[in-house]
């Protein structure tokens, strides 16, 4: 186990989830630009390069070109129009994915101030899994924790039990 004290819990859980399914010696390509996830991963050993910044609704290049095993897509899905496009464009075997899930005490995301700062989905789990399988996927792995924070109110309370992030490991279907 890698000993760091996480700034966050899904930071925890997503590091032995990785660590469970993907060798460090599996080269990785991470969707989105580097971030503290990135390098905790880096940290931890894994070789792990980032995308650019390009919008992957529009531009799936540096997925089609990647040369590795591995890519990840820890909270970025949600960010797209369609992460269809960028499921079915991986070249390589394996994938790790990680969404928020819906809340059905909670609005999705938005930042007004900021037009590529917005969720434009939040997960069920079937809908996930669903563009994956449709994109040529197979969930091998899979699991659903929350999110608590420290505030007072009910939403905060019902954090505590409430899954909020579902992360899954994936292989390419072998009849794709």
């Amino acid at each position: 186990m890698y000993e760091k004290n996480f700034p966050h819990k899904r930071f925890q859980i997503t590091l032995e989830f990785l660590e469970k399914h993907i060798p460090k010696s599996d080269r990785i390509l991470d969707l989105g630009v580097a971030n503290p996830f990135s390098r905790i991963m880096k940290d931890a050993g894994y070789d792990v390069k980032n995308t650019s910044g390009i919008d992957l609704d529009d531009d799936v290049h540096e997925i089609e070109s990647f040369d590795g095993e591995v890519v990840t897509a820890f909270e970025i899905f949600e960010h797209l129009v369609s992460p269809y496009t960028s499921l079915k464009a991986i070249p390589c075997g394996k994938c790790v994915i990680s969404v928020p899930l819906k809340l059905w005490f909670a609005s999705a995301y938005r930042n007004k101030n900021d037009i590529r700062d917005q969720h434009y989905h939040e997960f069920e789990p079937w809908q996930l899994d669903y563009v994956l399988e449709k994109a040529g996927w197979k969930v091998v792995d899979r699991v659903k924790f929350t999110n608590p924070v420290k505030k007072l109110g009910i939403r905060p309370l019902l954090r505590n039990f409430t899954d909020r992030y579902y992360l899954v490991y994936c292989e390419r279907n072998s009849s794709k």
